[in-house]
């Protein structure tokens, strides 16, 4: 049976449709990892993933609209937050983490164009924007486990800490063009653990 006889919702989960998004997702990395977001083209994604190009323009659109889904699968996926028994550990292993996703030769050109996509299109840098706030919402537990452990204060924002670890990698890669290394991902996870631990990232009452 054709992957275009059916529209993408209109079966149960696990079925034809989730085949066919799962199929033109893997093509989408593939491509962009090949040839990076000028590369990406809604005719190659087709080829490669066995399914009718009628049917890739009618659900994605174009390319940006199959990396937004792309990114959309992603953020549904399990994440491997750290627990290594230690906050500082955790948030230099997380800073690692997204190192390693922007140099690994696989993973890499991939992750660079979902940025390079936001830029251009409103639907990819939404979809970015929800897999950031996802992943954010993930590694928050790595500051609940800290202050109940009483390594860090009570009511210090997550959000922010696991902001400040990643920070400095994400300046690198795409505003300063500077080396990105281990030993920079953990100079970032000491200093947010270090910030955080000294309460610069303690919630305050206005009132």
């Amino acid at each position: 049976m054709s992957a275009e006889a059916s529209e993408p919702g209109t079966v149960r989960p696990g079925g034809r449709t989730a085949r066919t998004r799962a199929a033109v997702r893997e093509a989408t990395l593939a491509e962009l990892a090949r040839h990076g977001y000028q590369g990406l083209t809604v005719e190659n994604v087709a080829a490669r993933s066995g399914v009718h190009k009628t049917t890739v323009y009618r659900r994605w659109g174009n390319a940006e609209g199959l990396i937004a889904d792309a990114l959309d699968l992603a953020a549904e996926e399990p994440w491997p937050v750290p627990d290594t028994g230690s906050a500082e550990s955790d948030l230099r292993e997380l800073a690692r983490l997204v190192h390693g996703g922007f140099t690994d030769p696989e993973l890499g050109p991939a992750s660079s164009a979902f940025v390079a996509a936001a830029v251009h299109d409103r639907a990819a840098a939404a979809a970015l924007h929800a897999f950031f706030a996802r992943r954010q919402r993930d590694a928050a537990v790595i500051v609940t486990r800290a202050v109940e452990r009483g390594e860090l204060p009570s009511g210090t924002d997550a959000a922010e800490v696991v902001r400040t670890a990643v920070a400095p990698l994400y300046y690198r890669l795409f505003i300063s063009g500077e080396p990105v290394d281990r030993d920079v991902a953990d100079r970032a996870g000491s200093a947010a653990f270090a910030a955080a631990r000294a309460g610069v990232f303690s919630r305050r009452d206005d009132a």
